[in-house]
């Protein structure tokens, strides 16, 4: 299995800044792309961002410019820089590994349990 962990959520002004982080572990496993999900209350869950293998990104039109994904291959850490944040960005934020154990025949998504933001205005 492959375990998922965010960390970084918190609480933050309109307008502040805050880095969320989240590590893939466990058996081994080749990841093909990480991204970070949303959701808000009474919405469904929506993406934010991804970073595949090759690094190319993909962003929401609500985030870009203000956020930034990167990662950490070495580490199998993915990174969301989220600037000039906005009360609109509030919601649970959740990690998605799109990952193939190297015993297994296909890739499928692993999830963490989600890091609470919330932006006050």
């Amino acid at each position: 299995q492959v375990q998922v962990a965010e960390s970084g959520g918190g609480l933050v002004q309109a307008g502040g800044s805050l880095r969320l982080s989240c590590a893939a572990s466990g058996s081994t496993f080749n990841i093909n792309a990480m991204g970070w999900y949303r959701q808000a209350p009474g919405k469904q869950r929506e993406l934010v961002a991804v970073i595949s293998s090759g690094g190319y990104t993909k962003y929401a039109d609500s985030v870009t410019g203000r956020f930034t994904i990167s990662r950490d291959t070495a580490k199998a850490t993915v990174y969301l820089q989220m600037n000039r944040l906005k009360a609109e960005d509030t919601a649970i934020y959740f990690c998605n590994v799109h990952a193939r154990l190297l015993t297994a025949p296909t890739f499928r998504d692993y999830w963490g349990q989600g890091t609470q933001v919330t932006v006050s205005s």
